[in-house]
């Protein structure tokens, strides 16, 4: 079956639904954005190889994950998925990498989170250089934003 890699912005209410209710709900926020290396993508970054483009994708997904935030100095978060490609539609917007999820995403398709060491978004050449969690450590991920 093939999957699409999927970067999704997230924040505190969503660990807790992703603990509580076993995924992400389409709806919240309405529609819930996601960023995936989009055919888009690629025709403007020709040349790039898939884990370029998917760093890409990444980078701006850890940028829109500020907006995600509970408060100003929350630490952001990024959840690492892979969707079906049917749950996916092009975003048709800016950045190029956003898509849009058209179905809730099960906690069973999350591959790892992505957390700020340290409250408070980072700056400069090293802002997308989050600590990597497994989806096995979603309490711990609670934990920090607690």
């Amino acid at each position: 079956m093939p999957v699409i890699r999927i970067y999704v912005p997230i924040g505190r209410r969503d660990l807790d639904d992703l603990a509580e209710k076993g995924g992400l709900d389409v709806d919240h926020p309405s529609p819930r954005a996601a960023f995936a290396v989009t055919d888009d993508l690629r025709s403007r970054t020709a040349g790039l190889d898939l884990e370029d483009l998917e760093f890409a994708a990444f980078s701006d997904a850890v940028a829109a994950s500020a907006a995600a935030r509970s408060e100003r100095g929350d630490r952001r978060v990024v959840a690492s998925a892979d969707a079906d490609p049917a749950w996916v539609l092009d975003g048709a917007g800016t950045p190029v990498s956003l898509v849009t999820l058209a179905v809730s995403l099960p906690m069973s398709r999350i591959a790892s989170f992505h957390v700020d060491e340290a409250a408070g978004a980072a700056t400069g050449p090293e802002a997308d250089d989050l600590l990597w969690y497994d989806a096995t450590e979603l309490d711990e991920v609670r934990a920090l934003l607690a």
